[in-house]
Formats: C-alpha cells, structure tokens, sequence
C-alpha cells in the first residue's frame, strides 16, 4: 500500500531590496507631507493653552483627517520596512537578526501605540465642533493623545536603534548610519521617558523631534541604498 503523497508548504516571495526599499522612501514621503500640512496649517503644539487648541480643531477638521488618514497608510509602510529587513538579514547569513527581531518587535508596538495616537485625535477633533469653549473631558482626551505621541518615540527610538544596528551588521548600511542610528534613537528614547512632561507641555518634546529628523534621514538613505542594490538574494 503506497503512502500517500506529502506536500511541504507552499513557498512565498519574500520582501526583495527593491521591495524594502521602496517602502522605505514611501514611507519617508508620507510622514514629510504630513508634517509639511501641520506646519501649513499652523497646528497647535502641546503646550499651547486649551482655547487654542480648541478653536483650532473646530476649524481644521480636514487636516487632522488628512494626518489621521495618512497614519492607515504609514502602519502597514513601516510594517513591511521592519519585517522585510528582518528577512534581508536573514538570507545574509543572520548577522544582526537580534537586532532586526528587535525592531519588528518595536516596530509593531510603534504601530499600535500611533493607532491610539490616531483614534484620540479623532475623539479630539469630533468633539471640538460642539463646544463653545473646552471642558475637562476635551482637555483629558487632547493630554491624552499628547501623551500617546511622547510614548511612542520611545517605541520609535527602539525601533531606529535595531533597524540600525541589523542593516550594519548585515552591510545593508553605511558605517556612518549606525553612528545616527545610535544616537538618533539615544534621544527619542530620553524623549519618551518623559512623556508625562510632554503630555503637559514641556519643550522636551524637541529633543525627540531631532532623533524624528535622524529617523527621517537614516530611513531615506537606507531605502535609497536598497533599491540601488541588485536583488541577489531578494528572491526565495
């Protein structure tokens, strides 16, 4: 009696360098147009008073629904970046694969502390166009946010620092991002410790926006480097 047939398991393509790297720059690109529509819109920061911060949201709902909507996007971005470099090290012989668990790791924490960054933004701008001047839930929902933003630069820092030091390890990276890599994620990290001061409006939010910079132009480089290179070991 013959056994029968065994199938192994099906083989799927695997993020290539190319693939990587075009969400890379993707990526780099929605959160600059993000940014560039705060700036545009003269958004308030998280230490402006509250009559601010309301009289803003009661009448730029379209921009925080263009950043709320730009988050679904930079999610599932920042996802494949962080697994498809932990697949690139590991078809390079796994060198720094610690480092790259690391930051898928980080990584999907980051997406799920933004995901609540994004939903209390929503409760804040839906909020703001029925009041006539802000109440205490409006200003506990819009700290909260706050707060949800400072923690997640640590999530970030801690992402930055593995996807650093495993695309070094794995000579995807020049010798001088890991130097920025490193000291990128040194300071959003300092920056989410202090997330209970940034909740309430302290100017050590802008120590972590110089490791957000770092991100962006690590994030940049990296990604340019990766669709230059040739798709050796991109496919499996």
């Amino acid at each position: 009696m013959r056994s029968p047939h065994k199938r192994g398991p099906i083989p799927t393509l695997a993020f290539g360098e190319r693939v990587v790297g075009a969400a890379a720059i993707a990526l780099v690109a929605s959160l600059v147009i993000q940014n560039a529509v705060f700036v545009w819109a003269r958004a308030p920061g998280y230490g402006d008073p509250i009559e601010k911060v309301l009289a803003w949201h009661a009448v730029h709902r379209g921009v925080v629904a263009i950043a709320v909507g730009s988050e679904a996007l930079n999610l599932p971005l920042l996802l494949v970046f962080v697994t498809g470099l932990h697949g690139l090290v590991g078809r390079r012989g796994g060198a720094g694969a610690d480092w790259s668990r690391l930051a898928v790791a980080a990584g999907a924490t980051l997406a799920a502390v933004f995901a609540l960054y994004a939903v209390l933004w929503d409760g804040v701008v839906l909020s703001a166009g029925g009041l006539a001047e802000p109440s205490p839930l409006f200003e506990l929902v819009w700290q909260l946010h706050a707060g949800a933003f400072a923690l997640a630069l640590s999530a970030l820092g801690t992402t930055f620092i593995g996807a650093a030091l495993a695309a070094h390890a794995s000579r995807l990276a020049a010798p001088w991002q890991r130097v920025l890599g490193v000291a990128g994620g040194g300071l959003l990290i300092a920056a989410g410790v202090a997330n209970l001061a940034i909740a309430d409006g302290s100017p050590i939010l802008f120590v972590g926006l110089l490791g957000y910079a770092a991100w962006l132009v690590w994030l940049l480089v990296t990604g340019v480097r990766l669709v230059r290179m040739p798709g050796k070991v991109g496919a499996a």
